[in-house]
């Protein structure tokens, strides 16, 4: 592990007064780690390819050139030993929206999406207010690790009104690196019940040591033939602000429905600064996510041990990518974790997510965000061990 960094991860920034979501705070003594926002400054390369574009002083229409592809598919190859073809790419403002636009395209209402759960609360949003039904395929949770259910699984593929399933690559909430023998059965299984596979790689680059993510299509020509990858820079270099993303989709009959989507809904344009970013990212900002991925490591390690030594009731599940840590609070509040989430906040000031809202087996855990320095990550570490043994006394009155 490196114990000096190149970049600053250490100094708070002070995001009040900057229309951030997350520290949008009605009280300004809490402390948000909830939504998948880093506190940290993007990469310096980043920031200044933006200044570059934004001292030129014209921000019209903007067009896609070759080096937003280039840079996709050299980072890709390089990192994760995937080879991208160019036209296979399509771009999007964002991994969310070309969800919701593929599920309008690829199936009608009344049709069912599956997903896996507990799973990334927004998938839910763009099934359900397109008028399908979510069917959930519960992850097995044995020991501290997450697993899929198989014959679960295919019972539900094989009910012809699934036509599609959503797949978290890794998995946001509980920070699962799929592995490939997992992903081909997937394939298999969606091939055999003629169900296409949307694969959401968002957090793929933020992973720990040791550890790699594979790209879904990556896997076997089942996979890649059959599958929509979404993969962006946004939640690495935390410039989700600039909507930027980029939709791999292999086969020719399947792309040409997917760009049909995009550009019917109109978020396949990219704005004046979303370029940029993207080629500044990929190009030069490889030095910057390394050393990000290490302090995240260390952060997620001083949260084990301070769970361990300080809130033994909490156990925190084995990650291996993403900032966000999902945590088991059975021990505290049995089977439903949303009174002890609002407590938290009410009483200390802790803003997390609670688990119900990410699907079944989710209800009695809650999800941290640690991307954060470290001084921060200790108050709000100290602020969770002051609500827990707040709520736990109060429980026992």
């Amino acid at each position: 592990m490196n114990n000096n960094y190149s970049f600053d991860f250490d100094t708070p920034v002070d995001r009040t007064g900057t229309n951030s979501l997350k520290w949008n705070l009605h009280n300004p003594d809490e402390l948000p780690m909830w939504v998948a926002d880093m506190d940290f400054k993007t990469a310096p390369c980043i920031i200044e390819a933006i200044r570059k574009r934004a001292d030129h002083g014209i921000f019209g229409y903007s067009v896609i050139p070759d080096e937003w592809n280039n840079a996709y598919i050299q980072w890709w190859s390089r990192r994760h030993n995937f080879k991208i073809s160019p036209e296979w790419m399509v771009f999007c403002t964002g991994v969310v929206p070309a969800i919701s636009s593929i599920v309008r395209k690829l199936t009608t209402q009344g049709e069912k999406v599956l997903v896996q759960t507990p799973v990334y609360n927004i998938f839910f949003n763009s099934i359900v207010n397109n008028g399908r039904f979510v069917v959930e395929n519960p992850l097995i949770y044995k020991d501290g690790l997450y697993e899929m259910d198989f014959d679960d699984l295919e019972f539900k593929l094989s009910d012809p009104q699934v036509s599609l399933m959503i797949l978290c690559n890794p998995q946001n909430p509980v920070g699962k690196i799929w592995n490939k023998e997992t992903l081909q059965r997937i394939g298999e299984l969606c091939l055999k019940y003629n169900v296409t596979v949307i694969s959401d790689e968002i957090h793929c680059d933020i992973t720990d040591p040791g550890k790699e993510y594979i790209p879904y299509a990556s896997v076997s020509e089942i996979c890649a033939d059959n599958s929509i990858t979404c993969i962006a820079p946004s939640k690495c270099f935390n410039i989700a602000g600039l909507n930027t993303a980029s939709v791999v989709i292999p086969n020719k009959n399947l792309r040409h429905k997917v760009w049909r989507a995009l550009n019917t809904d109109e978020v396949a344009e990219p704005n004046a600064f979303a370029v940029q970013a993207t080629v500044a990212a990929f190009g030069e900002g490889e030095k910057w996510l390394n050393e990000l991925n290490e302090y995240l490591f260390r952060n997620k390690s001083l949260v084990a041990e301070y769970l361990a030594k300080e809130i033994p009731d909490l156990h925190l599940v084995r990650y291996e990518a993403t900032y966000l840590l999902w945590i088991d609070c059975r021990g505290i509040c049995g089977d439903d974790s949303s009174d002890f989430v609002k407590y938290l906040r009410r009483t200390a000031g802790l803003w997390v997510s609670g688990g119900k809202q990410y699907g079944k087996g989710g209800s009695s855990f809650l999800r941290l965000n640690i991307a954060c320095p470290k001084a921060v990550l200790m108050d709000g570490l100290e602020r969770l061990k002051a609500g827990t043994m707040s709520y736990k006394c109060n429980r026992k009155e």
